[in-house]
């Protein structure tokens, strides 16, 4: 009888596709997750189903959409009595373990089930001294979080039973928000890197939604997310971000002369002699802080990786690198995500598998995350629940999709103008060229949402002609055959998945 394979899972948080080498963006060096690449498979066309933390883990574990999980916002965590892949791959043979971010809820009723061993951090966690829960108790843990978590994923797979298949899910906390690097790392990218050619975007031809994100890095970053150090004083000193928060907006006044800014860690203070200049300092803080945080995930999956190949483990291993979503860096002028655009959809998907998956592949077909718990399952050779929504890419690993393979993918963010970010709430498809998004801006008093009412919009790009998504091209004449069509597509896409329009 074959040995069933074993299955490392590694995902970030918030890591765009862009800033992986790999994936060409040109940003920076990712030597041990190209690794991945180079020996397998490279998927360019992976996406999210609802781009914000808690309910893409919450997709990627139930393999269900979120209208069916249920956990649909940050603030409605996940029922650990759900069933999902940890708990039939446990049910099935293999041993179970996660370390890092969980995001899904503490306590009785959320904390982790179906894992042999877990060691998670509360809520978004800490990158320094971190707390962590680990099986129920509460502990503090001295260090770079990168780097406990690698050690804690270690130190189980030197204690597992090594005559039984494991299943581990690594989850870092970094480059989450406020992007603090490993100290050893804060010198790295001392060249100035290039302002994405839409970052000073005007957001014309596009839904209302564009311009109300409270997402821009010119005037909604705080001190902290910056590495700088907060002064005292009021509205002076910055906008709130939010009523009960001390945390405050940096300044981005058309009057630069009297604002000095200074590094919390070096005491450097700087002088702006404009508007323009100051942008652009922003920009250069927090995409280098950004990219910093990075270099200690890629540090830490080159010691997975070499553990495996130490052990005799890397021919029966798949290895899959992922983030939870994409993010924006500086496109459109923002951080974050949360948005259906193209950077916030992305998901980078790596996949080695030696006995399986050829190398250097790259792969163009669509794949979502409702899609990796399916994959995780047909892999260990188990079958796959009924009531998964999505499908295996083990098929498609080598290129060989079949002819029904999905034609689209579908996102939904229901979060309607958080009080951070100040996002409508949407849903839409995207198929190999086009992208159809409609803005229904409403909460429906779910956790964490505010009241809707504002004008429902459609938008459609053209992501072959208008791979920027400069253009909503919805009323352009020459596409309403493509409007019909998409619009077709989503419907038909909405009743299969069982989601509910509101279009």
């Amino acid at each position: 009888m074959t040995k069933k394979p074993n299955i490392l899972f590694i995902m970030a948080d918030d890591h765009a596709a862009k800033a992986i080498s790999s994936y060409g963006g040109g940003l920076n060096d990712t030597p041990n997750i190209d690794r991945i690449a180079h020996e397998g498979v490279r998927f360019d066309h992976c996406y999210v189903t609802n781009s914000i933390c808690t309910p893409s883990r919450a997709a990627i574990l139930t393999g269900t959409y979120n209208h069916v999980n249920c956990v649909k916002t940050l603030d409605t965590h996940m029922d650990n009595d759900l069933p999902h892949v940890a708990k039939h791959l446990q049910t099935g043979g293999y041993q179970t373990a996660i370390v890092g971010k969980w995001h899904l809820g503490e306590g009785k009723s959320h904390e982790p089930k179906g894992f042999n061993f877990w060691s998670v951090l509360p809520g978004q966690g800490e990158y320094f001294d971190p707390f962590m829960i680990e099986m129920g108790k509460e502990r503090e843990e001295f260090g770079y979080v990168t780097d406990i978590i690698t050690s804690k994923c270690i130190n189980w797979l030197n204690s597992r039973d090594g005559s039984k298949p494991f299943f581990l899910m690594c989850h870092h906390k970094a480059p989450h928000r406020e992007w603090e690097p490993h100290p050893k790392n804060r010198n790295l990218y001392g060249e100035d890197i290039k302002v994405p050619e839409t970052f000073y975007d005007n957001y014309k031809n596009r839904a209302k939604a564009a311009a109300e994100a409270k997402m821009r890095i010119k005037d909604d970053m705080k001190y902290a997310d910056l590495g700088l150090a907060q002064p005292e004083g009021g509205s002076e000193v910055g906008e709130r971000v939010r009523p009960e928060m001390s945390h405050r907006k940096i300044p981005n006044p058309d009057d630069v002369s009297k604002l000095r800014l200074i590094d919390k860690d070096s005491g450097e203070v700087f002088t702006f002699k404009s508007k323009e200049e100051l942008g652009q300092f922003k920009y250069q803080r927090y995409i280098k802080r950004y990219l910093r945080t990075i270099a200690s995930i890629d540090e830490s999956v080159g010691v997975l990786l070499d553990y495996l190949d130490d052990n005799e483990l890397k021919e029966n291993t798949l290895v899959i690198y992922t983030s939870d979503q994409g993010f924006f860096l500086g496109e459109h002028g923002w951080f974050d995500k949360r948005f259906m655009y193209e950077e916030s959809l992305q998901m980078p998907f790596l996949a080695r598998f030696p006995k399986k998956i050829a190398s250097a592949q790259i792969n163009k077909n669509l794949a979502c995350n409702v899609d990796f718990a399916p994959t995780f399952l047909d892999a260990a050779q188990l079958e796959i629940p009924t009531y998964m929504q999505g499908h295996s890419l083990m098929p498609i690993m080598n290129g060989k999709a079949p002819k029904s393979w999905q034609a689209v993918v579908y996102h939904r963010y229901w979060m309607h103008r958080d009080p951070d970010h100040n996002a409508y709430s949407h849903y839409g498809i995207r198929d190999q060229r086009y992208k159809l998004i409609y803005w229904y801006n409403e909460g429906y008093d779910l956790p964490g949402t505010n009241h809707g009412g504002e004008d429902r919009e459609w938008e459609l790009f053209d992501c072959k002609e208008d791979p920027l998504e400069l253009f909503n091209v919805y009323s352009d004449p020459k596409y309403q055959d493509i409007v019909q069509n998409m619009k077709g597509m989503l419907t038909r896409k909405m009743a299969e998945i069982g989601d509910e329009p509101e279009h």
